[in-house]
């Protein structure tokens, strides 16, 4: 079995050494929460990733809205060649 410690005669000695862990963990303690109340955290609200606590103060992209049909040079394009076809029977003569 080992010995204990011999202690001293004055009480304050012996107990310096138990205030600075003490001291030294609440420290640590204290800069882990700083560090994560600084930094923020990632959250997921209503389907948006966001990434930290500070996305109400940047700013806004807005994106105008586009064309509501999204196929407009399609749909141009097979109404020419419609009307290409249509004119190129009416010299032929052929109906389709």
């Amino acid at each position: 079995m080992p010995t204990p410690a011999p202690r001293s005669a004055d009480p304050q000695i012996d107990r310096v050494p138990v205030a600075a862990a003490v001291s030294r963990w609440l420290g640590a303690a204290a800069i882990v929460a700083a560090g994560l109340g600084l930094t923020g955290c990632q959250v997921d609200v209503g389907g948006q990733t966001l990434p930290s606590a500070y996305y109400l103060q940047d700013d806004i992209q807005y994106f105008p809205a586009g064309p509501e049909f999204k196929l407009s040079k399609e749909a141009a394009a097979q109404k020419a060649y419609r009307k290409e076809m249509a004119q190129g029977d009416r010299r032929d003569g052929v109906r389709r």
